[in-house]
């Protein structure tokens, strides 16, 4: 049997579709994304990803064996060892003022030291997280688990937390670019954006949400547009109920491998609705086992910086039912509004989204998704079908922003709070499929290859920079117009 992208079919006989093999560019452009976030993970300082310091508290919770939360007056968590809660609270805090700050290999050294000073339990409040399934801090868990079972102090711990939820992921992404019927490369884009590499290199969940979301994209695909064989068929049901405990907003990302049935005996579109339909049970029977109950936290506001409080799910869902008009209004003006961020966050923004790469990045991001986009899907697809995948990717889109709405912004809100671009990551690879060509142009391999390397050297020496050497702020920062040379070449602390 042969692996030839000639082979592809069009929409009328695509069941024959076969994987096209491995190109040497495609093998070097995975292990650049390896080697990237193994880099981030090891330079990237405690807590410098988005929440990091709540997930950490989340994953040291289940590594002690604790799968539930408890709530003490306003704050909603458990008990853990206060030395393992100081490397956040006391060596490496977050809330720090809006001065420029700098990083040493010597606040390590000290942290490891201190593990012995530090005696007893304080409780851990981590609202934001609370209510998230366990199986999106397994990884972490084992890591901190094997840590300390080595006799690390726990600073060495979360660095080894850190390592295991690296692999995981990278696990993930590799398992679903072997899946994949088509489109490989427009996979492989997704993954080459800094983003996915620095979340990924980090004790955030990301690492499962956006592994499990191309897993479920590519058996979704795989089983619609190949059959469904026994193991792809079982792998399939274990990876919707993962990817509704994720979140539940991304179970629908597997609605992109439905067709229309060719015949009675055509079970395909079955097994995608029965492993969506299971893990939508899935993600409501661990909604009532945790509790069902929505956890409320303080937020700054976007719009006037005044630190406000969630609003209770089912009164925001009732402002929303009681004017649907109203709300396409808000999520159309939100979206509008906050698409340069998104656009931002999602090729690479760092330290809690406080350090923008040098502004030249950003469009060479683009041209790098447009050489990934180039190279075209190696099938036939009409424009039908396209629509379609554009039309799931949408509608996931639509789910994010209204759970932000009804869970991360405050009560009767004219704006949406709280989205940032990572969350479309697992998305990203939908849209660029639909937008690809039958076939790839010419050179479009060896332009994705050269931007997807120069975008990671950029950004790998804008973290060690703006951390290690010349340090940030973490404020967010405007580009000078009296110098935008030096933005355009520079990372924004040097600006």
């Amino acid at each position: 049997m042969r692996n030839d992208r000639s082979r592809f079919a069009g929409a009328t006989n695509s069941d024959m579709l076969l994987a096209a093999p491995w190109t040497m560019i495609e093998t070097l452009l995975l292990t650049a994304v390896c080697v990237g976030t193994f880099f981030f993970a090891i330079i990237t300082p405690p807590f410098q990803a988005p929440d990091e310091n709540q997930h950490y508290m989340k994953a040291l919770a289940l590594a002690r064996g604790h799968v539930l939360t408890e709530q003490r007056g306003e704050a909603i968590g458990v008990a853990l060892p206060r030395a393992a809660l100081d490397i956040h609270a006391v060596d490496f805090p977050t809330d720090v003022p809006p001065a420029p700050r700098r990083f040493d290999r010597a606040q390590i050294v000290a942290s490891a030291a201190a593990d012995a000073g530090r005696p007893g339990a304080a409780f851990a409040d981590f609202p934001n997280v609370a209510s998230y399934a366990p199986s999106l801090y397994a990884p972490g868990a084992v890591g901190l688990t094997l840590g300390r079972a080595l006799d690390l102090p726990w600073i060495g711990a979360f660095y080894v937390g850190r390592l295991v939820n690296a692999l995981t992921g990278l696990a993930l992404l590799i398992a679903a670019l072997r899946l994949l019927p088509f489109g490989r490369n427009a996979l492989l884009a997704t993954a080459l954006l800094p983003t996915f590499a620095y979340q990924t290199g980090s004790l955030s969940p990301d690492a499962v949400i956006n592994g499990l979301g191309f897993l479920g994209l590519a058996l979704a695909l795989r089983t619609g547009f190949m059959g469904g064989a026994h193991r792809r068929s079982a792998a399939l049901l274990v990876t919707g109920p993962l990817l509704a405990l994720c979140k539940g907003v991304y179970l629908p990302i597997m609605a992109a491998g439905l067709r229309w049935p060719q015949d009675r005996r055509d079970l395909r579109a079955g097994l995608i609705l029965g492993a969506m339909a299971l893990g939508a049970i899935v993600f409501i029977g661990w909604m009532h086992y945790s509790g069902g109950s929505q956890a409320l936290y303080h937020i700054q506001s976007r719009k006037t910086g005044e630190t406000m409080m969630t609003a209770p799910l089912r009164d925001q869902l009732a402002i929303l039912l009681h004017d649907p008009v109203g709300y396409g209004r808000i999520l159309v003006s939100s979206v509008v509004e906050r698409a340069p961020v998104y656009a931002l966050q999602i090729v690479g923004r760092f330290g809690w989204n406080a350090i923008l790469l040098p502004l030249v990045a950003y469009p060479l991001g683009l041209l790098m998704l447009g050489a990934g986009i180039a190279n075209g899907n190696g099938a036939r697809f009409g424009i039908g079908q396209r629509l379609w995948w554009l039309a799931v990717a949408a509608g996931v889109a639509l789910l994010i922003e209204t759970a932000m709405y009804l869970t991360g912004t405050p009560l009767g809100a004219d704006y949406i709070q709280g989205t940032q671009g990572r969350y479309f990551l697992p998305l990203l690879p939908l849209v660029l499929i639909a937008l690809s060509p039958d076939g790839a142009a010419r050179g479009a391999q060896r332009i994705f290859a050269v931007t997807a390397i120069m975008l990671l050297l950029i950004a790998a020496a804008t973290a060690f920079d703006s951390f290690w050497v010349h340090g940030f702020i973490t404020s967010d920062g405007m580009p000078p117009h009296s110098s935008m040379a030096r933005a355009l070449l520079l990372p924004s602390p040097r600006w």
